[in-house]
């Protein structure tokens, strides 16, 4: 009945994704605290922010190691690198665009997976916006005691750049509106 096909399925119809799995269940001892992420797949997190990824090995107990991370997004991406090349079209991925975004390792050895992951992660991390570079330089004005918080440090440079601008004309006399070249301020007349 809807009339708009599914774009994700057309493109990678065997891919499977979080949203598309079964929701996670807990871990199983709930005197631990949980340090599984909520939402991805193979991503766990470590005291102090840290993000770290592990993918065992299909029908074996070894786990490969693909590392530390400063966010979960890019320990996700990690793992979809690892899933896709270890479990190929039998991967459960965190993202949808994985397949085309991120690098396919040289072969399926362990140390050809982590080099891809850390690439994959490296291509996501999250670089300084220029907001915050320039909250940064404001912040530094801050602790100048002649700042002022409403925004003067370009007062000064907008009064020079005032001061260089031409007045506006006053009206003349040819334009006939009736005064004679003064303005009035103020009317002292009662009405």
């Amino acid at each position: 009945m809807n009339s708009f096909p599914n774009a994700a399925s057309d493109e990678n119809p065997a891919y499977r994704t979080v949203s598309s799995a079964p929701p996670k269940r807990r871990a199983g001892r709930t005197k631990f605290r949980e340090t599984r992420h909520p939402i991805f797949k193979g991503v766990r997190q470590r005291n102090a922010d840290r993000w770290v990824c592990e993918v065992r090995e299909p029908n074996k107990k070894s786990r490969i190691w693909l590392g530390t991370f400063p966010t979960a997004e890019m320990a996700a991406r990690a793992h979809d690198v690892a899933a896709i090349a270890l479990r190929g079209r039998d991967a459960c991925l965190n993202f949808a665009d994985s397949p085309e975004l991120l690098p396919t390792p040289a072969s399926s050895s362990r140390t050809d997976i982590q080099r891809a992951a850390v690439a994959a992660a490296e291509a996501f991390r999250p670089g300084k916006p220029e907001a915050e570079s320039s909250a940064a330089v404001e912040a530094v004005g801050m602790e100048d005691p002649f700042y002022m918080d409403i925004g003067m440090q370009d007062y000064y440079l907008d009064m020079a750049e005032g001061m260089l601008i031409d007045p506006p004309p006053l009206p003349s006399e040819e334009e006939g509106d009736g005064s004679d070249g003064e303005v009035s301020l103020w009317n002292y007349s009662t009405v």
